[in-house]
């Protein structure tokens, strides 16, 4: 099998961790319905929660996980390199990031939405995401800057 790595396979990744991150994710699908859409997450059971689009499972991983960071990133690595997304959108947490991080290598357009739950402040990878992602959107009116964007929430 010979795989082309210049040929896009999806015009939109998403991305995100299983909670919270994944049913704000969700609440998005709509803006997807025109676009040819794959999902990443770390929970393999919510290949069902797609609706027929690609599925693919990557390793829980958080800052206290080291050996799992290298995993999940090697993983998001790989499904970026292949699928060559023309946007990548996350709403958090690790692998998103990763997505992040690796999109921008790739060319693709990147947007990070920060969880409703960061009230006070954007989480840690939503500040790291300020510095690389093409568009942050934050949930809170209170928390836009010129970099971060509020257009409302998601819930």
């Amino acid at each position: 099998m010979t795989i082309n790595f210049s040929k896009r396979t999806a015009s939109v990744l998403a991305i995100a961790s299983i909670g919270g991150h994944w049913i704000e994710l969700q609440r998005l699908t709509p803006l997807f319905k025109d676009h040819d859409v794959t999902f990443i997450s770390n929970k393999s059971f919510l290949d069902s929660k797609v609706n027929g689009s690609k599925y693919y499972n990557v390793p829980d991983a958080n800052k206290d996980q080291k050996f799992n960071l290298i995993k999940c990133f090697c993983m998001v690595f790989v499904r970026v390199a292949v699928l060559r997304p023309g946007v990548i959108i996350t709403t958090g947490a690790a692998p998103g990031l990763m997505g992040i991080v690796i999109g921008r290598i790739f060319g693709a357009k990147t947007i990070w939405i920060d969880s409703i739950a960061n009230v006070e402040k954007l989480s840690l990878s939503g500040r790291i995401a300020t510095k690389i992602a093409d568009r942050v959107y934050t949930q809170w009116s209170h928390l836009s800057t010129g970099k971060i964007v509020y257009s409302g929430n998601l819930l």
